[in-house]
């Protein structure tokens, strides 16, 4: 017996979208019903001439709502099905960090498919942009059919598996301060032998006068990696840094590491028979080094 043809949804709004995700089951529940924003995700793996979808497709793509952008003088407010392209469009409003980070995704072509929303809410790993938005304390509201949330960005993606999505929740909008950041530097590693991206990582500063006031280190790939510690070691030091002291947040993330070992499989990218993780270990240290003796005497 034939499986029967798909079907594809436009919801045109909120209401309808929740009544028809009811109906017809959630993502988080089956795999039979999918949310649709850019594809990306969806083609993300797929090598067939044809591709699979899943039986049910909701399509996003018709509830105005998602793709508003506002600005205040304190943050930016940006809709899930907003293009990374459109982010990249906007230019100097948009914080360094990000900026970094969506342009060096893919090509101009997948940056003009892919979605903001779809680029944080991908399931089996963190994207590019989750390491930003944590960096800069960005806010996701969360909403479902009775009531919509707000939820810190580092609470919706640090761990490894899922991000923090309730069943059929969507998430609508992505808050992104606007405080200005003295530095910032990033880099995307690739595998050797895979196509498959070996995560990014992301250093951003900010200093008054000769004080370093603030530095966050993040690495995205399965998971998040962040050692607070080291960061609160470096505040309130003087610019540029002693030798010794950013040597020692260089030890700190050595030993943070190395206390990741049970836990790999969960946090770095890689295939089961390329997987390397004390490569990517290693030029995670490079990269902390290199840039803290950029601003060190």
């Amino acid at each position: 017996m034939a499986a029967p043809p798909s079907q594809v949804f436009y919801p045109s709004g909120f209401q309808e979208l929740f009544s028809t995700w009811k109906d017809f089951g959630s993502q988080n529940e089956s795999g039979d019903t999918a949310l649709y924003a850019g594809g990306t995700g969806l083609l993300k793996h797929q090598t067939s001439r044809i591709p699979v979808f899943p039986r049910n497709i909701i399509s996003l793509e018709k509830i105005p709502e998602l793709y508003k952008i506002s600005r205040t003088e304190r943050y930016i407010e940006i809709g899930c099905m907003v293009k990374l392209s459109q982010i990249l469009n906007m230019g100097k409003i948009i914080p360094e960090g990000l900026t970094r980070c969506l342009e060096l995704i893919a090509d101009p072509q997948l940056r003009n498919q892919a979605t903001i929303g779809g680029n944080i809410c991908f399931p089996s790993r963190r994207l590019d942009a989750s390491a930003p938005m944590i960096a800069l304390d960005a806010q996701y509201e969360l909403r479902t059919a009775q009531a919509a949330r707000w939820i810190q960005a580092s609470r919706f993606s640090s761990l490894p598996g899922p991000p923090s999505l309730a069943a059929r929740e969507l998430l609508t909008r992505i808050r992104v301060p606007l405080e200005p950041w003295s530095f910032t530097r990033y880099s995307k590693f690739n595998i050797t032998g895979s196509s498959e991206i070996g995560g990014g990582i992301l250093f951003i500063m900010r200093n008054q006068k000769d004080i370093l006031t603030d530095i966050r280190v993040i690495y995205t790939g399965k998971a998040i990696l962040r050692e607070k510690n080291s960061e609160s070691m470096l505040a309130g030091k003087h610019l540029p840094l002693d030798k010794k002291d950013a040597l020692a947040f260089v030890d700190n993330w050595r030993a943070y590491l190395q206390g990741l070992e049970d836990d790999e499989k969960s946090i770095f990218p890689g295939e089961d028979s390329i997987f390397r993780p004390e490569l990517i270990k290693a030029r995670i240290l490079q990269f902390i080094e290199s840039t803290l003796m950029n601003i060190s005497d």
